[in-house]
């Protein structure tokens, strides 16, 4: 079995003498001969686009052409995923991959415009997420929510009056929402948007009440004033909001149980070339390891990874499945 040592040590011995005539033309060395597309599946702004534009300028220094970030938002993530999976597999097109796109859409869609597994090669988990319960100051106090134990009163008290808005049908941020009033046997109006950016734009402005956004999205926002904050929700409290509670600490007996974060990562298109593959991650892992950037991140409620392919492809895997009772428990559905 091929280990992750023994490709990093070919593929050293390759950048020191050069490819062999066995090698394929288009492998070690030759790659990249031109701009690298990064496509992003939601609009500018939101926590996809942060994490893409937090390495790309890493990568085009590391490997001398620009790492271009392309925003193709719709239908959840998986028109530009979409978009990727039918690229050529010659390393010139990669996506910024997130829990929705490749975990919960599978399930949460009758009818795919792609292979999550199939068509497309992990490169590496970017970083995990939590998502935060924040809510227009208006509507908050317009409603009387304070905490979580608050929004559920609210919630049960004015049924449809209260509306959530989303990046997208089947992203992390529907389902946390999805989830949540699932278990509290509440009724919110959900608002799809193309991306965290619009949605977040709207939820400022006072025309949806609250969110469940990604925490790096939504952090300046937070900080400013412009948006309340009621809690995380992913299981335990995040080291950029620590007096901040989980959903499950504030929520009671009914959200218990409660957990829904968020997660992004680099793929390929199938067929990619595993040494370009492998290249890429080893620099994104750098990348994130620097001070600069694994701080930033942290600083904005992101947890750098950087993990290598056949781990990233196993993270897919139980990610999937465990999402895949999550759209089941809440009754979520996209037509």
């Amino acid at each position: 079995m091929t280990t992750r040592r023994h490709v990093l040590a070919s593929t050293s011995l390759l950048a020191l003498f050069g490819p062999l005539s066995a090698v394929p033309a288009r492998a070690q060395g030759s790659w990249p001969a031109r701009p690298v597309r990064i496509v992003v599946p939601f609009a500018a702004g939101g926590t996809t686009d942060i994490l893409a534009r937090a390495i790309a300028p890493e990568l085009q220094r590391v490997f001398g052409q620009p790492f271009i970030v392309d925003n193709k938002p719709g239908a959840g993530g998986n028109s530009g995923s979409a978009e990727v999976a039918k690229a050529a597999n010659d390393g010139y097109t990669l996506l910024m991959g997130t829990v929705g796109t490749h975990a919960i859409n599978p399930s949460l869609y009758p009818k795919m415009p792609y292979d999550a597994v199939k068509d497309f090669a992990p490169i590496t988990l970017v970083a995990g997420v939590p998502n935060v319960v924040v809510m227009n100051p208006a509507s908050a106090q317009k409603y009387g929510v304070n905490n979580v134990a608050d929004l559920v009163r609210a919630a049960k008290a004015n049924p449809g009056r209260l509306n959530v808005a989303s990046s997208g049908n089947g992203t992390s941020i529907h389902l946390a929402a999805e989830l949540f009033k699932s278990l509290t046997g509440t009724f919110m109006l959900h608002l799809p948007y193309r991306g965290s950016g619009p949605a977040l734009i709207d939820l400022m402005a006072g025309n949806v009440d609250l969110m469940f956004d990604n925490l790096p999205s939504a952090m300046p926002h937070i900080k400013s004033g412009r948006l309340k904050a009621l809690a995380v929700t992913s299981g335990q409290r995040s080291q950029a909001l620590p007096d901040l509670p989980t959903v499950a600490e504030a929520g009671g007996a009914l959200l218990r149980n409660y957990e829904a974060s968020s997660w992004f990562g680099l793929l390929a298109p199938a067929g990619t070339p595993a040494d370009i593959v492998s290249r890429v991650q080893q620099e994104t892992a750098k990348a994130l390891a620097t001070p600069a950037i694994n701080e930033r991140l942290l600083a904005q409620g992101a947890v750098p990874s950087g993990m290598n392919p056949a781990d990233f492809a196993k993270f897919i895997d139980a990610e999937t499945r465990k999402w895949a009772l999550v759209v089941k428990a809440s009754g979520a559905k996209v037509d």
